[in-house]
């Protein structure tokens, strides 16, 4: 063995490209691990799942100008 230990899975490692890309030295997660993260956290995130990233407040607007 290694000596290294495993971490849980909700202390693994973020995988560049699969959780996160960079832009602009920014981490800019993915639909896929805020989804896996499991809650939305209102900070409009670019690719929120939960509809509350760009897109769904866009959407939001446009119901409200009706």
């Amino acid at each position: 063995m290694s000596g290294q230990k495993k971490l849980p899975p909700d202390q693994a490692p973020l995988v560049e490209g699969k959780d996160y890309y960079l832009e602009a030295e920014r981490m800019v997660f993915t639909a896929d691990f805020l989804r896996r993260r499991g809650f939305c956290c209102e900070s409009r995130c670019r690719h929120c799942p939960y509809g509350f990233g760009p897109e769904g407040l866009r959407k939001k607007l446009e119901k409200e100008k009706l």
